[in-house]
């Protein structure tokens, strides 16, 4: 046994000894492991590339966000020409189109400038979407028309048709002229004509006193009203003789 114990030891001793195996063991190690460390970092690096049809996904549309804001802009002003070529415009304060709706803005604190034949007419709201194509405005909130003389109208849940100039409206309308004042459930107003029909709970006042009726149509160019549907007057003493 102490013979055999002595030549594993001379063994070691040669292996450890310098310029021994150990020694060229090591030189070698350190060329080769900067080496492999260096590959194995550019193989991860190129393995993207490489092997980009081995796999894939697919989004499901419904659960995509949307594409943010097309266009945002601070006082916007849209100019045109209704059907008879008398210009309008339109101006908010601020305007926002989106891309699922292309051609649709929407208009915050807008205010409209329409020509009539006897004069200007001005429109004012709190929010609403502009159909560019259409030159047409859909207005769910309130808003106020004004023409001269003493011509206005409150309604709401309204649609505003530049090139025809018509207003039409479904929220409920009151309005005063210089025929007199008058309410109801719905509007049909053909703002060019200077005529609009209301109808639904129709009731008012003019000259003569107090009506109620399905319908009231008003044409100021001529200065008349027509009651329809039900219509009751309650003659002013005094101003029939």
């Amino acid at each position: 046994m102490s013979n055999r114990a002595d030549r594993e030891r001379s063994k070691r001793k040669q292996f450890a000894a310098p310029g021994g195996s150990f020694d060229r063991v090591i030189a070698i190690l350190r060329v080769a492991l900067p080496s492999a460390v260096g590959a194995l970092v550019a193989a991860l690096l190129l393995l993207p590339l490489i092997s980009r049809d081995e796999s894939g996904f697919v989004l499901d549309k419904d659960k995509v966000d949307r594409a943010p804001e097309r266009l945002e802009a601070k006082n916007a002003l849209y100019r045109g020409s209704d059907d008879k070529g008398r210009p309008f415009a339109l101006s908010a304060g601020s305007a926002l189109q989106r891309n699922a709706t292309p051609g649709q803005v929407q208009l915050d604190n807008l205010s409209a400038r329409l020509t009539l034949d006897d004069g200007p007419a001005s429109i004012r709201a709190g929010s609403g979407t502009y159909d560019i194509e259409a030159q047409r405005a859909q207005i769910p909130g309130p808003l106020m028309f004004e023409a001269e003389p003493g011509y206005r109208l409150t309604t709401s849940n309204a649609t505003l048709a530049f090139g025809p100039q018509t207003l039409d409206a479904t929220g409920g309308v009151t309005g005063s002229t210089d025929i007199g004042t008058f309410k109801g459930d719905r509007m049909k107003a053909d703002l060019a004509n200077r005529t609009l029909t209301v109808s639904g709970n129709v009731s008012g006042s003019t000259r003569l006193g107090p009506f109620t009726a399905q319908r009231l149509t008003v044409n100021l160019a001529n200065g008349t009203i027509a009651l329809d549907g039900d219509a009751k007057v309650r003659v002013n003493q005094g101003q029939l003789r």
